[in-house]
């Protein structure tokens, strides 16, 4: 065992040659680094937002699970926010604004941190939303394809869209907001943005949930805009072969023809960083009306929201 110091922090480490992605032979020890080194820039993304951890302690060739109570043995100076659920009841869920509190859930075999759309003095109000675009096959062209129409069509409301690869099969396009309005108000907005798509474009794109009924369509998955639900976090690494990470991009880059959903791993996420700044940077300084975008987005309609997203 071995202690790291993060400030007046001191994360004790263990088992860190533990294979934790048996293909690659990615230890332990190289998740904990990959954290350390991407954390300045992830908790940007993190910091006072409750956490959903998915945890697997024996490395992604064992079986994992989600975590999202506090557990007992977690040290005092991890922070807690006190969540209330829908039961009546109240836990407390982990709350990521330290660098050493990074290092401490990787040690826990924490392999993706999933992320609030609120934070913890307004967990009601999100002030982001989210569009998770989940295509049926392989082909990353029709996710792009989704992403650049959502980006036009986000933009004609008055909202700032970012994008990101997730690292497994899709990208998320987020878009941050002005808290005010509740989950169930984003939530029924961001309804209203992706059936505006699904019925410009019906061979292209849908909003059904059951998979049996996509007919090989790009599904717009606006299910992560209610209370208590996550998206994975930016600069996150998914339990997947070859520790592919969630990661924020410039729109240019989407063009990129060598692009796909893993592109990025915990190999060349540090050495991106280190070259170039986080293109999300700067998005809580682009947070927009929902009233605004209601108001745009009730003038149209599927004919008028296609020539939106073709101009």
């Amino acid at each position: 065992m071995s202690a790291r110091y993060f400030g007046s922090y001191s994360v004790e480490l263990d088992n860190e040659d533990k294979v934790f992605f048996p293909e690659e032979g990615i230890t332990k020890g190289d998740v904990i680094r990959y954290y350390q080194r991407v954390g300045k820039d992830m908790l940007k993304h993190l910091r006072d937002r409750p956490l959903t951890l998915q945890r697997f302690p024996d490395g992604i060739g064992e079986e994992g699970f989600y975590q999202k109570k506090v557990p007992e043995h977690f040290p005092g100076w991890i922070q807690r926010v006190k969540v209330d659920l829908e039961n009546g009841d109240v836990q407390e869920q982990t709350v990521a604004n330290k660098k050493a509190t990074l290092v401490y859930l990787a040690n826990q075999g924490v392999i993706t941190p999933h992320v609030w759309l609120s934070r913890t003095d307004e967990l009601r109000q999100p002030d982001r939303l989210v569009f998770d675009l989940d295509p049926s096959g392989d082909d990353f062209r029709v996710v792009r394809q989704a992403a650049r129409m959502l980006q036009r069509l986000l933009s004609k409301l008055g909202l700032a869209p970012f994008v990101m690869t997730t690292g497994s099969s899709g990208a998320h396009v987020w878009a941050p907001l002005r808290r005010g309005p509740e989950f169930r108000e984003v939530r029924a907005f961001a309804e209203e943005v992706a059936d505006c798509l699904a019925q410009a474009f019906p061979g292209e794109f849908t909003t059904e949930t059951r998979k049996d009924r996509r007919e090989g369509r790009l599904f717009l998955d606006v299910g992560r805009n209610a209370y208590g639900q996550t998206a994975v976090a930016p600069y996150a690494l998914r339990p997947l072969p070859g520790a592919p990470a969630a990661v924020p991009l410039d729109w240019e880059e989407l063009d990129r023809s060598d692009l796909g959903p893993r592109s990025f791993t915990l190999n060349n996420v540090p050495r991106r960083l280190s070259q170039k700044d986080d293109p999300w940077a700067g998005m809580g300084r682009r947070r927009a009306s929902l009233a605004g975008a209601k108001k745009k987005l009730a003038e149209l309609h599927p004919d008028v929201c296609k020539e939106a997203v073709e101009a």
